[in-house]
């Protein structure tokens, strides 16, 4: 047999898209459109059965928020309920004539069945019914919901430092905070709603009593006028059928204003209204017994009803009976729990395995930036990261340890903090959604935003908003994003403590890289001639002056040929800087044949190979006060370079280079020093200052 399928437009996704279209549309339907009365008896038992399901739901619900829909709903039975009086109304009027169901069987049983077919007995119900939800029960409601739109605005701030408080302490995670600001916002939305929709309801009273009243004097003149009938005839039938179907609207009405009274007068508890009146109400069978008692003496008053006072008094005494009774069994049961034996969970000794080895690199980031290194939320940080070390690789000659990225409570929502061995390195805050506009010396206005400075290289910059992105491009500065400014950050300091990433087993896996292509270069170096420590000591040493390492050929054939006569780092590392010095000049002065560079005076360079001399190359006999002199000098040579755009470059003779370049390395991070021998021959040497001429 062929399965029948249910058509694509009829699938429950759809119907579900297609049902609020479908019920305002038969909502404006009924207002224009003559309506039979079957269609009536029809709408008016939908309509009757939505408000008990609402109440229903309402009862059921355990907080507020779990009937969200509630001001919609509320909306919508209010507008169908008037739709229907429209539609009643036209029948009414037209068909009045012919007798009292004339409007359709609903409307005629509330007019005999609940009335008892009196008409004056029907008004006086249907003017009670109404002032109660008028001026009872919505009045009530919308002002509960007043007021609790009023707090819930009011409370928010508090509600959300609270949430962010747990968060950094760790009692909750970032999902669950997430969560508890979504129901804050929603609490909020959903008081100032239902206030609003509370209106509703209290024009749909008013609405009841003039279209009731309405539909008797319009059933009279058209009665009398139109079909001649009688005076009394007429107002029998139209007066039965008005008050029939005020009565079929305002009985719904009354049920949802009471689930609506229900919904916004509840405490968010953990039960249902059923389980708090019962667990409430009935828990005390003290209360019980003094209700019977009260009860029990006004049933043997003469004159009052025995029966029922008697026996709702030995119902209430019952109760607080098997109340008594299941409290005193709970007790038992406790004490028979608490004496069990328990075994307390053995403690495990301490093993080798409780030791977490420290990551060599490693990302922490406050909370609001998780989305920037959530896979599951395609965290642009990551690519931008796997980019970072992929360029490292290229440029620097290694590959680093991968980056170990992870959540910290303890920071600042939008901070994050970049560790090297565990060892906080550099930290910043970075605003998601936000761009950093770095101010790089020649913009030309001020922008709105929050003042801070470039993480990475400390210039001035301002936090700005999206839209204000193209006005800082236009007024020179250089505009970021957040997971830019984090990726920057961390590529600068990587490269700034390349020396301290490259460990031995780096090293070992650089040979290894290299023993594929040039077995017999490395064969030949470690460990016949040094071994691998003093290679990673070499390779750290021109790290840390910035040296890139990628060309290990000549860098391993240099070593070969040196390493025989001499074990010493430092001369190692020499001779090395000399056979790179093409690539370093290039690294300092990319695509430039005029070098540039400050010299130090002759007078100084004599004193300085003296200090060399009497106190080796540590820079030991160097003079407090000429360090000093040199030092302060030397900065502002290198600062007078900067503006003039030029790299700060310090050109010395070679046995004075590595004493330079120790001395100045911790005072002018930006200084690099060369000797003469690392010059190629091909390339133009300018002299643009002179550094201690004042000495």
């Amino acid at each position: 047999m062929n399965s029948l399928k249910m058509p694509v437009w009829m699938s429950g996704a759809n119907t579900k898209l297609i049902a609020a279209p479908i019920l305002i549309i038969m909502m404006l339907a009924m207002m224009v459109l003559p309506l039979p009365a079957i269609a009536l008896d029809m709408l008016f038992t939908f309509n009757i059965a939505l408000s008990i399901i609402v109440l229903l739901t309402a009862l059921y619900t355990v907080k507020p928020l779990d009937f969200m829909v509630f001001p919609t709903v509320l909306l919508v039975s209010t507008m169908l309920r008037l739709s229907l009086n429209v539609a009643s109304t036209r029948v009414v009027l037209t068909e009045g004539h012919t007798g009292p169901d004339a409007a359709g069987k609903v409307i005629e049983a509330f007019g005999h069945f609940l009335i008892g077919g009196n008409y004056t007995v029907g008004i006086v119900v249907f003017v009670i019914l109404t002032i109660i939800n008028f001026t009872v029960v919505t009045k009530g409601a919308g002002r509960i919901a007043e007021v609790g739109a009023r707090f819930a605005l009011d409370a928010m701030p508090g509600k959300q430092m609270a949430i962010d408080a747990d968060l950094n302490a760790g009692l909750i995670g970032e999902q669950d905070a997430r969560l508890r600001r979504t129901q804050v916002a929603q609490e909020a939305e959903f008081y100032g709603a239902m206030d609003g929709a509370s209106k509703y309801v209290r024009g749909d009273a008013i609405a009841g009593i003039i279209i009731t009243v309405i539909n008797v004097i319009g059933g009279l003149i058209v009665g009398m006028v139109q079909h001649d009938m009688a005076f009394g005839n007429a107002i029998s039938n139209y007066t039965l059928l008005a008050i029939g179907d005020g009565l079929v609207a305002q009985i719904p009405s009354l049920i949802i204003s009471t689930a609506a009274g229900i919904v916004v007068s509840r405490v968010a508890s953990e039960q249902d209204i059923g389980g708090q009146l019962v667990g409430q109400m009935f828990a005390k069978p003290q209360v019980l017994y003094i209700a019977a008692g009260i009860i029990g003496g006004m049933g043997i008053i003469p004159g009052m009803p025995h029966v029922a006072f008697l026996f709702l008094a030995s119902l209430l005494a019952g109760a607080a009976y098997l109340i008594t009774q299941r409290a005193k069994n709970e007790p038992q049961i406790e004490a028979e729990v608490a004496t069990a034996p328990s075994t307390a969970p053995e403690v495990e000794e301490a093993t080798w395995g409780d030791i977490v080895q420290v990551d060599t690199l490693g990302l922490e980031v406050g909370y609001r930036l998780i989305p920037l290194v959530d896979k599951a939320q395609s965290g642009e940080l990551l690519r931008r990261i796997k980019g970072i070390r992929k360029k490292f690789a290229q440029e620097v000659g290694f590959l680093s340890p991968p980056v170990h990225i992870r959540d910290n409570l303890e920071l600042k929502p939008s901070a994050y903090r970049i560790t090297l061995k565990g060892v906080e390195v550099g930290s910043g805050e970075a605003h998601s959604g936000q761009f950093l506009a770095i101010n790089p010396g020649v913009v030309t206005g001020e922008l709105p935003g929050v003042p801070t400075k470039d993480p990475a290289f400390g210039l001035p910059a301002t936090w700005i908003e999206n839209n204000l992105r193209e006005q800082a491009q236009g007024m020179g500065y250089t505009v970021v994003d957040a997971g830019t400014v984090v990726a920057t950050h961390l590529n600068h300091l990587i490269t700034t403590h390349a020396a301290e990433l490259l460990g031995r087993q780096e090293v070992q896996a650089l040979l290894d890289h290299l023993t594929k292509e040039s077995p017999k270069l490395v064969e030949d170096l470690v460990p016949k001639l040094i071994p691998l420590s003093s290679l990673q000591k070499v390779l750290q040493n021109l790290l840390i002056e910035g040296v890139h390492i990628r060309d290990m050929h000549t860098i391993i054939e240099t070593l070969t040929e040196h390493a025989a006569y001499t074990q010493d780092v430092n001369e190692l590392t020499a001779v090395v800087r000399v056979a790179l010095g093409r690539a370093i000049v290039q690294q300092l002065f990319p695509a430039a044949n005029e070098l540039s560079v400050m010299t130090l005076d002759n007078r100084l360079e004599r004193l300085l190979t003296q200090a060399l001399q009497s106190g080796g190359a540590d820079g030991a006999g160097i003079e407090p006060g000429l360090a000093d002199t040199l030092a302060a000098q030397a900065e502002a040579a290198a600062r007078h370079q900067e503006q003039m755009g030029l790299t700060p470059v310090l050109l010395v003779p070679a046995q004075l280079r590595t004493l330079l370049s120790r001395f100045l390395r911790r005072a002018i991070p930006q200084l690099k020093v060369l000797s003469h021998a690392e010059v190629p021959d091909t390339k133009t040497i300018r002299v643009t200052s002179l550094v201690g001429g004042q000495v």
